[in-house]
């Protein structure tokens, strides 16, 4: 089985982001993060049989943008080890021809949204048009969900308790959150319990292994391990650095209270892409 990473980037080229942007970002980690995605990097600092779901971004309003047709560039470097996301800006005129143009002009398989960098809400019912096109089509979204380094960007915008509301009224569409909501953590144990479509990934959590073991000491008590999906959220972190960190939670033990690793290793080799709907050729 290969290892699934569901959460990494293209960002080509410095004038992605805004200024205002690459000087926050330094937030994300407490020192200067290099921001341009050089997969040759990448792939020397993963599994060789690595595989990846990899988007840009595109949020007007915190400074970043990355055209769709850039992911595909990326993706035909890499056909055999690559899937596409095209990236929606939905506060933004024009996503709609963006959705389409992205679907049926360059083969992306699905949608990455960042409600709170763009300063929108994925529930709003103003966006039903999309959740409808996403069911309809099987292309699963990715939500960014949890804390930002951008201070423009609203945290109501991000709340995992909002994608509840997106999967009772559209409980076909393959959707999963980012980060496991951080700060956030028990609104989504609560919301992927729930919804059998909707999973969460861990990706840009061992750098805060603290956070991150009593996180997954709450998906082991509400049973949902089988609702996490590995990733990197390449640039700031790696695969390896992301396997070894996580690896290494199961050696804290605080009373009685231990992460088992047979549940990381399950993580780990687990085949997201069949769970999204995405391992057909």
């Amino acid at each position: 089985m290969s290892l699934i990473d569901v959460h990494a980037h293209c960002f080509p080229r410095a004038d992605c982001f805004s200024p205002d942007f690459v000087r926050q970002a330094e937030r994300a980690r407490g020192a200067k993060v290099d921001l341009i995605t050089d997969y040759r990097s990448y792939w020397e600092q993963a599994p060789a049989d690595t595989r990846v779901i990899v988007f840009g971004g595109k949020a007007k309003r915190s400074g970043l943008w990355v055209d769709d047709a850039d992911v595909k560039q990326l993706v035909g470097e890499f056909p055999n080890r690559m899937i596409g996301f095209m990236s929606l800006d939905l506060s933004q005129p024009g996503w709609m021809d963006e959705l389409l143009a992205g679907h049926e002009n360059y083969g992306l398989r699905g949608v990455k949204l960042m409600p709170m960098y763009a300063d929108f809400f994925p529930n709003d019912r103003k966006f039903d048009e999309f959740w409808r096109y996403v069911s309809r089509h099987q292309l699963p979204v990715v939500l960014h969900t949890g804390t930002t380094f951008i201070s423009q960007a609203p945290l109501a915008c991000t709340l995992p308790i909002l994608i509840d509301d997106v999967a009772i009224r559209f409980p076909e569409a393959r959707i999963w959150m980012a980060h496991l909501g951080h700060p956030y953590e028990g609104e989504t144990v609560a919301v992927i319990r729930k919804h059998a479509n909707v999973y969460s990934d861990i990706s840009a959590l061992v750098y805060r292994p603290w956070q991150l073991f009593h996180s997954l000491m709450l998906v082991q008590e509400y049973g949902v391990w089988d609702k996490l999906l590995f990733g990197t959220d390449f640039p700031f972190t790696t695969a390896n650095e992301t396997l070894s960190g996580l690896r290494s939670l199961c050696e804290i033990r605080i009373d009685r209270f231990q992460i088992p690793s047979d549940r990381i290793e399950e993580l780990i080799q687990r085949d997201a892409l069949a769970l999204l709907g995405l391992n057909q050729d």
